[in-house]
């Protein structure tokens, strides 16, 4: 090695970051391995790197000793004091034992560990970026696809999405762009491996955060997502400004924000309801769009009792249970459901007017609920 290869750990160090003394003290630690390994030697050594010169020797390291049991770790004080007369017993000799055919392997072994330390610095820079982008929305490219994963460009990674993690009925085409959710990233021998979701409920929180000014500026907060990816959502949302609507916030001038997301999830369909803290209040929002007449809450067991008019039991269980099923996902709350005639045969009193959330029930179907 030579003062080329110095100044090149220099460029190194501004270009990448990576400290020109940490490579050399790794390039000494590889050459004292190389030399054990090429010159079969069981000798301690300290291999030096000259910081000016970039010239390597190598130093058999030993301890002075009266009686040598062992020549390759022990010289005699005689010995010793021969070298330097202040040596004393249980110092450290260090004699210089540099091959003569040393520089061949210096330099391969410096150029091994240097673009090893390289390689890891800008593996780790990717890490740094990626840790700090875990629960966020990335854009990338479809690169392809095996039996278990797709495989999404990044630019300086790729990320893997599981095909359970892909919506029911979703496919990709080689070179499509995608918007996925970062679920997870992790530090391997291999590099950072990043695995995204395009059925996370935040994948759903995060679209309305880019597309709502007001939930990004923070006049509008998100409460709570339910979702099954791919068929039907639901969103609770709330205003720290009472002169803001947060669900026409939501929604946008004639459904353009929440369509977007629609478009943007192909199709699934997206409930936004007001959240309140008050569990009545928002168990009735929560089953938008079914008109609910009285919610009865058992603070103890975390549970309500909800009387729907009988033509909307249906709407108010949904298909399959989903509209319940998410209401009760979105609130927190145990949700039991019967219709007014089973409500009047058990004997339970009815209020004449509806629970729903009437500034949510302003809004028209087709825009609270897309």
């Amino acid at each position: 090695m030579n003062v080329d290869f110095i100044e090149a750990l220099n460029d190194i160090e501004k270009e990448k970051g990576i400290n020109k003394e940490v490579l050399i003290d790794a390039i000494e630690a590889a050459l004292i391995s190389g030399y054990k390994r090429n010159f079969n030697s069981a000798q301690n050594v300290r291999v030096d790197v000259n910081r000016e010169t970039g010239q390597v020797k190598v130093y058999a390291r030993k301890t002075v000793v009266e009686d040598v049991l062992d020549s390759r770790l022990e010289i005699s004080l005689e010995a010793a004091q021969e070298i330097d007369p202040n040596f004393h017993l249980e110092d450290i000799v260090e004699i210089e034992v540099t091959p003569r055919d040393f520089g061949r392997i210096a330099a391969q072994t410096a150029k091994q560990v240097v673009t090893q330390r390289i390689r890891e610095a800008e593996r780790g820079i990717i890490f740094s970026e990626f840790i700090d982008r875990e629960d966020d929305i990335i854009t990338g490219i479809v690169q392809r696809q095996d039996a278990r994963n797709y495989y999404i460009d990044l630019g300086k990674v790729e990320a893997i999405m599981p095909l359970n993690e892909k919506m029911p009925g979703e496919t990709f085409e080689q070179g499509g762009r995608i918007k996925a959710y970062i679920t997870k990233v992790e530090k391997t021998t291999k590099g950072p491996q990043i695995f995204v979701s395009r059925t996370h409920p935040g994948l759903l929180k995060r679209l309305f955060e880019l597309e709502v000014p007001e939930i990004f500026d923070g006049v509008v907060e998100i409460k709570s997502v339910a979702r099954e990816a791919g068929d039907r959502s639901k969103i609770a949302v709330h205003s720290v400004d009472p002169n803001v609507d947060p669900v026409g916030a939501c929604v946008g001038p004639k459904g353009s924000r929440v369509q977007t997301i629609v478009n943007e999830l192909r199709g699934e369909k997206i409930d936004i309801v007001k959240w309140s803290e008050d569990p009545k209040i928002y168990v009735a929002n929560a089953l938008s769009p079914s008109k609910v007449l009285t919610v009865d809450v058992s603070e103890s067991e975390k549970a309500t009792r909800v009387v729907v008019p009988d033509f909307q039991l249906s709407l108010a269980i949904g298909k399959r249970g989903q509209n319940a099923r998410l209401a009760a996902k979105l609130t927190g709350w145990k949700i039991d459901i019967k219709s007014e005639s089973q409500a009047k045969k058990e004997g339970l009193e009815l209020p004449e007017d509806s629970l729903l959330d009437t500034d949510a029930d302003e809004l028209s179907q087709d825009e609270t609920n897309v």
